[in-house]
């Protein structure tokens, strides 16, 4: 669709949410002979007032499916505007051709647009990032047939009929009833649950003047371990495992090889050496 499809007043479910479902409820009903000559002008000769009537009389369908998923804590008018995203895309893949009805078809396009509005919007930290978390993401709760936790045979009946691993059933458990917190006390909490905010017990190590010492000395020592090492090897492996491998611009094998008068594989013996040597120094 290369052009914006026309809208009506009531089309924005965010202002007034109960006229937009009245009216979406209030678009005829299409039959399938009206549905597939629609989809056949839209398929065929890019008919963008077919596409419109073909997305207005679903409308009812995408509120039936955002209502499914009230349960998540999130606005309907939200979900319904991102199920209607899907019912358009579906709308420009129809394929009047293969014999269903648009609705069976869209059902994939508005639940896959929901479900990750869902998904980036019910958590701050993300809980589902798998296929199988997102699976469980959206069945785990009608699986359970009660509000205690999962028992060992619950969880691998729910992963059997899921068809994932026991241990996603029990993680995907532990996400779904666990809460986001703040890093910081919120400013009205009194000191004592102030204390209990992640940014009074949670540190950050990396400017500790200690460990910046240490890491210095660990630095330094390694270093002079190294030219130590370097300094006890003869004058031609220790050009070689200069060149080779500490200065910024390397030798091949085959310049020192012509360098020194002698074969690459005789180059590379003696790299193999005089790296040995380095490194038993240095553990030693």
């Amino acid at each position: 669709m290369n052009q914006s499809l026309q809208t009506m007043e009531w089309m924005t479910p965010g202002s007034n949410l109960n006229a937009y479902i009245q009216g979406a409820a209030g678009v005829p009903v299409l039959s399938a002979q009206e549905e597939k000559s629609l989809a056949e002008a839209l398929y065929y000769n890019d008919d963008l007032d077919a596409a419109r009537r073909l997305v207005l009389s679903h409308l009812r369908f995408v509120v039936h499916i955002a209502r499914s998923y009230n349960g998540y804590g999130l606005p309907l008018g939200d979900l319904i505007q991102e199920g209607n995203v899907g019912l358009m895309k579906a709308v420009r893949r129809f394929n009047p051709e293969k014999g269903v009805r648009l609705v069976s078809f869209a059902v994939h396009w508005i639940k896959a647009e929901m479900h990750e509005f869902i998904l980036r919007n019910w958590r701050i930290v993300k809980v589902a990032t798998t296929k199988a978390q997102r699976k469980l993401f959206f069945n785990l709760r009608s699986a359970k047939k009660q509000l205690e936790w999962l028992s060992a045979d619950e969880a691998q009946a729910v992963a059997t009929d899921l068809g994932v691993e026991v241990k996603d059933v029990m993680e995907m458990e532990k996400r779904l009833y666990s809460r986001d917190a703040t890093f910081d006390a919120p400013s009205d909490d009194d000191d004592d649950s102030a204390f209990y905010a992640p940014a009074n017990y949670l540190e950050d190590h990396r400017n500790d003047p200690a460990l910046l010492a240490e890491a210095d000395d660990f630095e330094d020592d390694n270093s002079s371990r190294l030219h130590a090492a370097l300094a006890d090897l003869d004058p031609r492996s220790r050009d070689i495992l200069q060149r080779r491998w500490l200065n910024d611009s390397k030798a091949t094998l085959h310049e020192l090889a012509a360098e020194y008068s002698v074969s690459a594989e005789r180059i590379r013996q003696l790299e193999q050496n005089a790296m040995k040597k380095v490194r038993s120094l240095l553990e030693s």
